[in-house]
């Protein structure tokens, strides 16, 4: 996942206001209790930080691949 994809994932599933308020407020526990920004300006991946921000938020494991991605075959 790019950061551009992050960012549409975020948008997407949060709205644009309330997605800028979740990277820059929550903690992720996930990520050594840094928020999705800090964690992205530290050099995590943006999937990983996609994926912790869906667990700490509750989005439903159906949604968890972001915009426009299908989830892997089973």
């Amino acid at each position: 996942m790019k950061l551009s994809e992050f960012r549409l994932a975020v948008t997407t599933e949060f709205g644009g206001a309330y997605g800028r308020v979740l990277t820059s407020d929550l903690v992720l526990r996930e990520l050594g209790g840094r928020t999705a920004d800090e964690a992205l300006a530290a050099g995590e991946s943006p999937r990983a930080v996609w994926m912790a921000l869906c667990k700490e938020s509750d989005v439903p494991r159906d949604r968890w691949h972001g915009v426009g991605v299908r989830p892997p075959v089973q």
